[in-house]
């Protein structure tokens, strides 16, 4: 494991937590991010689990041991998000990205931006969305680009505008191993969706929507909910 991107993610981890307006919340998401549970997590530490729940103190220490850990199973996580780290996008590529501390449930999501469901189940959650652009996403981005537009987590939403059915970006994702947890296809009724999109997102079990909701009017949205 390259001693410089263990460094670099845990000093990504251990800022946004302690700048986070809730670190508790923001703890827990890269805990789970990494598929690290409460308990292993505080056997690790060698301190019970209610422990874990106090972590003022002991931020870069809980930091440290979730990377130690990931170590421990072969680095997959770390490679997976120190990848991102610096990761340079063609320009006009994302409109927007934003990572929430708390999750919100794909159902809050989809009111939000006015959405339209098309398939897959709504009481999943997420945390956070990236807008792109569509085409020139697919014309300009490898596949090891492609997987960046994820930000810091895979569980968030992938709103792509410039759409004219909604098959292109779901054959990008088809073919990438990251895939997201909801797809918004921007621009578009229901009805104009291509018929393979909910058979695609069926097979990755992602929940597809559609809005038609000016994308400025969304960004202000996400940007400004409490949630």
């Amino acid at each position: 494991m390259e001693p410089g991107l263990r460094h670099r993610l845990a000093e990504k981890m251990a800022g946004e937590i302690t700048l986070s307006d809730s670190p508790g919340k923001t703890l827990k998401k890269w805990r789970m991010s990494f598929d690290i549970s409460q308990g292993h997590l505080s056997e690790f530490l060698g301190v019970s689990p209610s422990v874990i729940s106090d972590y003022e103190s002991g931020i870069g220490r809980i930091v440290d041991s979730i990377l130690a850990i990931d170590e421990e199973r072969g680095g997959r996580y770390i490679q997976k998000f120190a990848s991102l780290l610096f990761a340079e996008m063609g320009e006009g590529v994302i409109y927007d990205l934003h990572d929430y501390s708390s999750p919100i449930t794909l159902e809050t999501f989809c009111k939000v931006i006015g959405g339209e469901l098309l398939t897959g189940p709504v009481d999943l959650t997420i945390y956070g969305y990236t807008i792109i652009d569509s085409i020139r996403a697919i014309m300009n981005l490898s596949s090891n680009e492609f997987n960046r537009i994820y930000g810091w987590s895979t569980e968030r939403a992938l709103i792509f505008t410039g759409v004219s059915n909604g098959k292109s970006p779901m054959v990008a994702i088809r073919v990438t191993p990251f895939k997201p947890r909801c797809v918004v296809l921007h621009g578009i009724s229901a009805e104009q969706v291509h018929p393979i999109v909910p058979k695609m997102a069926e097979k990755d079990h992602i929940t597809v929507m559609c809005t038609e909701k000016d994308i400025e009017e969304i960004v202000e949205n996400l940007r400004d909910e409490k949630w």
